[in-house]
């Protein structure tokens, strides 16, 4: 059988680079889409290729189509899809966030997730098979108060995408699933202004501890996997009890 192959989007760092690199591990070839850091999804590249898989880095702004059809147009055979690509903008009141946030908070997470989603519903519907999983977040149901309910909204609506879109695509063979993470001890702490978020909120938590980015990608890999082949338009949380 072929390898599979598989697109991530925001796969230069943190979850959707443990998901690039857990995939390699499972037999995937990985497309690692990025939108600056291109010695980091060069880094991950190389981890791919290591792993003896087949590995191509791609810069692409999610929320430009352009750059969405690009990213596919590298896309030769059949694939699947990791929506992660997502920002959240800096910690605050929804009255004290700029409207620039506001707007690119909503292009990324959500006009983004939908673009990739429709160019992948393209080719996969044409062919009669495929998945795409979309990374949420537990935001979307606990709201982030404080903190980011522009980004816990677009989670909400990349929730509703995934369900709708399953129901949508089941009759032509193609499954949407999404995964939730809650609080992963990753980088995006630090770009939102607060690099010891993750461990204070451990409290919160009933494992008491943030989660890794490896566990997140696992529940990833699994939904793209064959064990995971009757799951359809499910919202899989991985949040330690949250």
């Amino acid at each position: 059988m072929a390898r599979p192959l598989t697109v991530v989007t925001g796969g230069s760092r943190g979850i959707g680079a443990a998901t690039c690199l857990r995939l390699a591990a499972d037999g995937h070839d990985v497309a690692v889409g990025y939108v600056r850091d291109a010695d980091a999804a060069e880094q991950v590249v190389d981890a791919v290729r290591a792993a003896g898989r087949r590995g191509l880095a791609v810069r692409v702004d999610t929320s430009v189509e352009e750059d969405v059809d690009e990213l596919f147009g590298t896309v030769e055979r059949e694939f699947g899809l990791v929506n992660n690509a997502a920002v959240t903008g800096p910690l605050g009141r929804l009255a004290d966030t700029g409207t620039a946030d506001l707007r690119r908070v909503v292009d990324v997470n959500l006009f983004g997730v939908l673009l990739c989603a429709r160019r992948a519903a393209q080719s996969m519907t044409a062919r009669g098979s495929g998945a795409i999983v979309n990374v949420s977040s537990a935001a979307a149901t606990l709201g982030s108060p404080g903190e980011y309910v522009h980004y816990a909204a677009t989670k909400a609506a990349v929730d509703a995408l995934t369900v709708g879109l399953a129901k949508e695509l089941g009759p032509d063979g193609v499954r949407v699933n999404a995964v939730a993470p809650g609080v992963i001890d990753t980088q995006i702490h630090a770009a939102m202004g607060d690099p010891e978020r993750a461990h204070r909120a451990a409290a919160t938590i009933p494992l008491r501890r943030p989660g890794r980015a490896e566990e997140v990608a696992a529940a990833v890999a699994w939904l793209l996997s064959p064990d995971a082949a009757y799951t359809t338009g499910a919202v899989l949380r991985v949040a330690g009890g949250r």
